[in-house]
């Protein structure tokens, strides 16, 4: 990456700079590739960041099926985590894992699960057989407390696992049969379901799978209490990649458990962070770590640099960063600040392998907790800062009631914020499908094929806060 003009003896986030076009022989975005050069795995350079509101298994399962991966919390207990990993680890790969309740299920239940929009539906199941389907829109038609098996309606048409032989195939099917999602069948059990759209997307995205062709997922340990027993357990689940994680990354404690994971010897990828300085990167480096995560303070749920002034616009820090990585022969993940897809291209122009997202994919189908209702009938779900006044309840709440109160003292970060479910993007594989649509035209702008190759060539400008508002669209009602 080159500077359009002078170097700047500033600081700089993404709203500050812009990408430069330039000559390009790239005829078209999808004759561009995004795969990350970080060896987790993935085939798109997206991560769902380890927070209790963000990755679920879900969420983790959708991602990989999409190229990325998702990094679940270190605060669930082992026992969770383990179940979590072997889960996403069982999911399907050339369809959607379904969303099944059995006949005796209220609507009310159903609408925590899905909002009443076409191309998602419920699959009724009783002992793995199939019922029925309720395509998602008759939900928001139905009383809340009626059976789900009373709103099927007639035989549901079902694909056969083993028939799915490419997505056009499948897609021409689906369009000539007339219908926009239906379950699949193995055996005469359900083993999934497909949608229309899921298949088109199957052409397009390469999923992140391990040697076994299983869905890759990733997992967070923190640096207290025994953090190399933890790794250990979660690389016998099976996990893709561990996540050495905790807030000022550049410290003594985060060194020595660095240095006892790698000890061991798990034979997958160690990211460790968060850090904002070439030195950090360094100490990271050389403690073990093969990827260094970035950021400290541009999180949406984040209070800290209001808090403490700690932290570091994140362009620049993930500049200086990325430099450092390559002499140290690792690479960097940008970790939050990302409100739109230009920032994820301006990330990965800077130098970042991948970009964690965090709050963005809070309020999509996928994320844990159930969808509310507002007072104006829109639908949300609850999100909250790692830092905050609930996380700490949750990640402490063995400790005696005087220690846990002691730390809720000291907690930061937002304790709850509603997110809302965007009716256009509902689900993660939609921000999937705009953010990398934006990212792909970024690289054809640069004239590159690769993320390499796209690092190489970017041309990035600094912009006044006129400039940046004049890039925005004006609203509808102008």
């Amino acid at each position: 990456m080159e500077f359009c003009g002078p170097v700047p003896s500033h600081d700089l986030t993404y709203s500050d700079v812009f990408l430069v076009p330039s000559r390009s022989d790239v005829p078209s975005r999808l004759d561009v590739s995004l795969t990350p050069p970080d060896g987790s795995g993935a085939t798109l350079p997206i991560v769902a960041a380890n927070m209790n509101s963000v990755t679920g298994p879900r969420l983790a399962g959708a991602l990989a099926r999409r190229g990325g991966l998702g990094v679940l919390p270190q605060d669930l207990p082992l026992q969770e985590l383990d179940a979590a990993i072997r889960w996403v680890k069982a999911q399907p790969t050339a369809y959607d894992s379904a969303h099944t309740l059995p006949p005796t299920a209220t609507v009310a239940a159903a609408r925590e699960l899905l909002p009443p929009l076409d191309g998602h539906g419920i699959v009724v199941v009783e002992d793995g057989t199939l019922v029925g389907v309720v395509p998602a829109p008759r939900l928001g038609s139905a009383l809340p407390d009626a059976r789900i098996g009373d709103l099927v309606a007639g035989r549901a048409t079902s694909l056969e696992a083993g028939d799915l032989d490419s997505p056009r195939a499948t897609f021409d099917a689906m369009a000539t049969a007339g219908i926009s999602f239906a379950p699949v069948l193995e055996h005469g059990r359900v083993v999934g379901s497909l949608s229309r759209t899921s298949a088109l997307r199957g052409a397009i995205y390469r999923p992140a799978v391990d040697s076994s062709g299983r869905l890759r997922v990733a997992a967070a340990v923190g640096v207290n209490g025994d953090p190399a027993a933890k790794a250990q357990a979660l690389a016998a689940a099976g996990v893709d990649v561990l996540v050495v994680d905790t807030a000022h990354g550049h410290q003594e404690g985060m060194l020595r458990a660095l240095a006892k994971i790698r000890a061991l010897q798990l034979g997958i990828p160690i990211v460790a962070g968060n850090v904002v300085t070439a030195e950090g990167v360094r100490d990271l480096a050389a403690a073990g770590a093969d990827i260094v995560k970035v950021g400290v303070g541009p999180g949406a749920m984040c209070t800290t640099r209001m808090m403490t002034a700690v932290g570091r616009p994140q362009f620049s820090a993930v500049l200086e960063t990325a430099e450092a990585a390559r002499e140290a022969g690792v690479t960097v993940w940008a970790d939050g600040g990302i409100r739109y897809p230009r920032d994820v291209a301006l990330a990965l122009a800077a130098g970042a392998a991948s970009v964690m997202i965090g709050s963005w994919f809070a309020g999509t189908i996928e994320a844990p907790g159930k969808l509310e209702t507002d007072e104006d009938g829109r639908l949300y779900k609850q999100s909250w800062g790692m830092a905050s006044t609930k996380a700490v309840r949750e990640r402490f709440n063995r400790l005696d009631p005087s220690e846990l109160a002691r730390r809720e003292l000291f907690a930061e970060g937002i304790s709850a914020s509603s997110i809302y479910l965007d009716p256009l993007r509902p689900s993660v594989e939609d921000l999937l499908d705009m953010i990398t649509s934006g990212v792909r035209s970024s690289l054809t702008y640069a004239g590159a094929r690769t993320v390499e190759e796209f690092q190489q060539r970017a041309r990035v400008g600094i912009q006044s806060a006129a400039g940046y508002e004049e890039g925005k669209a004006l609203p509808a009602s102008w």
